[in-house]
């Protein structure tokens, strides 16, 4: 077993809405310890088989303790997170859909076509976290046919999920911790990665870390950066019954606090991953 202690900062005793767990291919959340806070409530989203509990604080830091599993008959991705949703988080606009296809047949369908979206959706980012992402008030996701635009690992992955799917590729989001092996097992923020599964074939896609680290052309490995990584969530639109009422999220990844009569928002955390080999294993390039 592995754990991941995840930190959290609690100004007040407003709850916290936090995600169970999930699983990938080699490792699996399999049970959740909290300290410093009591679970009154355990959430599920139905459509994602996904689950989360809300916590009451009781002291200052809340402490999740992620029991992790390496290797186990759990240790796969889930089969809801390949499921095409119809959420504006991952419904593609005509025009994305349209060159989306066209992409993928020009280069041949198959593995080749999957390469060719990763490699549009590298092309159309530049590595940075804006204030405004270029999906905010639309009701799917635009297409960007020239240029560059700023954007994080989840406007990138946002981007290529949604140019998968719609050109009929199998594409799961993840969404979790990355720990830098320069920081020694310790992050205080989310990452995430796409998955692609085609023709028997399980591809990681890390398009982020090829830009941030200027890694070159994105080649599919779970950990092109150095470092481990464990998933807590998976898939974007996520929607939960809590003590306030129903939340509609673009996903639930790392704890939110929950005020009433105001959207939940993040708070501040520092996530430790315990040391372990199979984990701490870079993965190169396939």
């Amino acid at each position: 077993m592995t754990r991941l202690s995840v930190k959290v900062e609690c100004p007040d005793d407003a709850p916290l809405l936090v995600p169970v767990g999930t699983a990938t291919q080699g490792t699996a959340i399999t049970g959740l310890t909290v300290d410093g806070g009591l679970v009154t409530r355990t959430l599920r989203e139905v459509e994602l088989g996904l689950s989360a509990v809300e916590i009451v604080p009781q002291k200052e830091t809340v402490s999740l303790d992620y029991a992790i599993e390496t290797g186990g008959s759990a240790a796969r991705y889930p089969e809801t997170a390949f499921q095409p949703r119809d959420t504006p988080h991952t419904r593609a606009a005509a025009d994305l859909a349209a060159a989306s296809r066209d992409v993928a047949v020009r280069a041949g369908g198959g593995a080749d076509g999957i390469a060719a979206l990763v490699a549009e959706a590298e092309a159309r980012f530049a590595y940075a976290h804006p204030e405004v992402r270029f999906t905010d008030g639309m009701d799917a996701v635009p297409h960007l046919a020239c240029g560059l635009t700023e954007g994080s690992c989840v406007d990138i992955n946002t981007y290529l999920v949604a140019s998968l799917r719609a050109a009929g590729y199998e594409a799961a989001y993840l969404y979790g911790y990355f720990f830098p092996q320069e920081r020694g097992g310790i992050t205080d923020d989310g990452h995430c990665w796409v998955a692609t599964r085609h023709g028997g074939e399980l591809l990681e896609w890390d398009i982020a870390h090829h830009l941030k680290a200027r890694l070159g052309p994105t080649r599919p490995a779970l950990n092109p950066r150095p470092g481990a990584r464990v998933a807590v969530t998976h898939s974007m639109g996520h929607r939960y019954v809590t003590s306030m009422g129903a939340v509609s999220l673009k996903l639930l990844g790392e704890p939110m606090r929950l005020t009433p009569g105001e959207a939940p928002e993040y708070v501040n955390l520092t996530a430790r991953l315990q040391d372990d080999p199979v984990l701490s294993q870079t993965k190169g390039a396939a």
